[in-house]
């Protein structure tokens, strides 16, 4: 608490003066996730693409080269193997096979037979290309609508004005996640997915609280300029916007390097959500209320304080 209290409330910042470069920095940042998402594309885990999907650990250091001569001559089409994590641990993909789950199976079982012995056996799934379509389809279903339903609540909750700023930077830090995962190439599955979706849920919480403080100054100061009510609201919530970052970032630090590789896509797209959430809140949603005509008070505000004048 006396490292909150010890910082200035007001850093005299002016983020609305420089909110073009802001805009052009999101814009730039937005295209370029697009662009990565057409031509590189995301890597999709099982979860989508459909497959078979083995994690196995060796006695020692795996060798991914024998191992990978022991099934490329397994006619199995397409597979790849990568180390997972620890050096004894590696996930083996494989392209899905014609037919029900009895060829799965039976795939599986020709590259256990391949691999040998001394190989422990982790984790072994499969998914069907019909329920990996399903699941993208329910993955964006789920975005758009978590999209829509907070910016009904900041719509009913603020006005449209704070909606319509609150979607556009929700939008973007979705769009800017995408081309992470994109340029990375980490693997994207229904866990990334709920990343995704927890970062829209992180960003909407700095905003909302830029946005009550940007109400509240509007009230209290109806004759001050916008941009300067708005770059006021900024720095009376900076102290507390920086340090919810940077708490979180530390969280998610030490999962990202000591909670293993089966959360660590997830954790990484967390971290970057984070770090581009809160500069969307700042430099995103709060400068482009500076474009629209937003309500300084109503007669009923102003009705207690022309009371007071008179009894004054």
């Amino acid at each position: 608490m006396a490292i909150i209290r010890s910082l200035p409330l007001e850093y005299g910042l002016q983020f609305i003066k420089r909110r073009s470069l802001f805009l052009v920095i999101s814009a730039c940042l937005m295209l370029g996730s697009v662009g990565l998402f057409f031509t590189q594309g995301l890597n999709f885990g099982v979860d989508f693409r459909g497959g078979i999907l083995m994690e196995i650990r060796t006695e020692g250091p795996a060798d991914l080269s024998a191992l990978r001569a022991r099934v490329s001559d397994l006619g199995l089409g397409e597979v790849t193997l990568q180390e997972f994590g620890e050096p004894t641990d590696v996930l083996i993909n494989i392209e899905r096979q014609a037919g029900e789950e009895a060829e799965q199976i039976k795939a599986i079982q020709m590259v256990r037979e391949a691999l040998g012995e001394g190989i422990e056996m982790r984790r072994q799934e499969f998914v069907g290309p019909k329920v990996g379509g399903e699941l993208k389809q329910a993955g964006l279903l789920a975005t758009v609508l978590a999209l829509l339903g907070i910016a009904f609540y900041i719509w009913f909750r603020f006005e449209w004005h704070f909606s319509v700023a609150a979607l556009v930077a929700l939008i973007h830090d979705v769009i800017a996640t995408v081309g992470f995962y994109a340029i990375t190439q980490i693997e994207f599955n229904l866990a990334t997915l709920a990343a995704v979706l927890t970062i829209a849920g992180y960003s909407i919480n700095d905003t909302v609280v830029i946005f009550d403080r940007v109400r509240e100054t509007l009230r209290k100061f109806k004759k001050v300029p916008l941009n300067e009510v708005l770059d006021r609201s900024i720095n009376l919530t900076l102290s507390r916007t920086v340090l919810t970052s940077f708490t979180t970032l530390l969280a998610l630090g030490a999962l990202f390097f000591f909670g293993g590789e089966v959360i660590r896509g997830f954790t990484a797209g967390l971290i970057w959500g984070v770090v581009i959430g809160t500069y969307s809140s700042v430099a995103l949603a709060v400068p482009l209320l500076s474009f629209m005509k937003l309500r300084r008070g109503n007669e009923e505000d102003e009705a207690p304080s022309k009371g007071a004048a008179a009894k004054a």
